[in-house]
């Protein structure tokens, strides 16, 4: 059983790179000359909410994060569906020098790396909805409208849409909110023809994974996709082909829902850090937090809980 101990919150590599709110990312060198660069993926046991970093981590979240996503990537890049940034998650595959004296060690790191092609990201949040919840649900309310797709009149919170839609995003920096653009404004920024290619390929993506996961008692309800272009150490191109890159189809970046509780017209239970953000808006209700670093330390109870629906989100995807 995982503990407190194992938890890893930060990570301390002899490589260049950034800590993002969950992951640590680092610079590796192409494996041979004339390939692209590659990046070095750690998911820490950090949890965020409210766009705070938590000063307590989630024990083998880390972990499990990992097992999801690159489940997703081998079973995207099987069907066809997408070529993915995937080359390992092995951490005999990290090289030797990346390791320094009173630095995080192999050990700390196994189970929660993932290598992959260093990509010039595509500066544009490709996400799908199959339901009608979150932002989309606030926009149906106010317009009838998702992003400016018409929808049918009457629909409830968390309704199953017809089908799924697309709706992009802008990459904000970090600390900021993503903003939902038109595809048309998405196409101006990256081009017409890219993005009606990662359009279609994020709804195929989408629609396939819903498909599987449901049959396992997991509802997608939406989800974000990100792509890139693969590049060397000087950033230059090394292929026109974009591919699918980051977590792809995780808890933390979709809205999963068990299947066996679905109802409509209310807000769903999922396998996400709802119980994090259920006891911090209770804080922030009571006057106790006002959203702002740093954030508050989580009782043991929310703890765990938020851990066994990771875990069980896992569970059911493997069948």
């Amino acid at each position: 059983m995982t503990t407190a101990t194992d938890a890893l919150y930060r990570t301390d590599l002899g490589l260049s790179g950034r800590q993002g709110k969950v992951r640590d990312v680092y610079h590796l060198p192409a494996a041979r000359a004339g390939e692209a660069a590659r990046t070095l993926i750690v998911a820490s046991d950090r949890i965020s909410a409210f766009d705070v970093v938590l000063p307590l981590p989630i024990p083998g979240k880390g972990r499990l994060l990992t097992e999801i996503a690159t489940f997703w990537l081998r079973w995207i890049e099987d069907r066809g569906l997408s070529a993915t940034h995937l080359i390992s998650t092995d951490v005999g595959d990290i090289p030797d020098a990346a390791f320094k004296p009173g630095g995080s060690t192999r050990e700390m790191l196994d189970g929660r790396i993932t290598i992959g092609t260093r990509c010039e990201v595509i500066p544009i949040e490709f996400v799908v909805r199959g339901y009608v919840e979150g932002s989309g649900w606030k926009d149906y309310q106010a317009t009838g409208t998702i992003c400016g797709i018409e929808l049918p009149k009457g629909l409830r919170r968390c309704d199953k849409l017809p089908r799924a839609v697309f709706t992009p995003a802008t990459k904000a920096p970090q600390g900021e909110h993503d903003e939902n653009v038109s595809i048309e404004e998405a196409g101006e920024r990256v081009g017409r023809e890219l993005m009606a290619d990662l359009r279609d390929r994020s709804l195929s993506i989408y629609t396939a994974a819903a498909a599987f996961a449901l049959e396992r008692g997991i509802i997608i309800a939406d989800t974000k996709f990100e792509f890139g272009f693969p590049v060397d150490e000087s950033g230059r191109r090394v292929s026109d082909e974009a591919i699918l890159i980051d977590e792809a189809l995780t808890p933390d970046s979709s809205r999963f829902w068990p299947a066996d509780d679905y109802e409509p017209g209310r807000a769903q239970a999922s396998f996400d850090k709802q119980f994090v953000r259920d006891y911090l808006q209770e804080l922030v209700d009571d006057g106790k937090w006002d959203k702002t670093a740093p954030g508050p330390e989580l009782p043991e109870d929310v703890i765990a809980n938020t851990l066994a629906k990771y875990r069980e989100a896992v569970e059911r995807l493997r069948g």
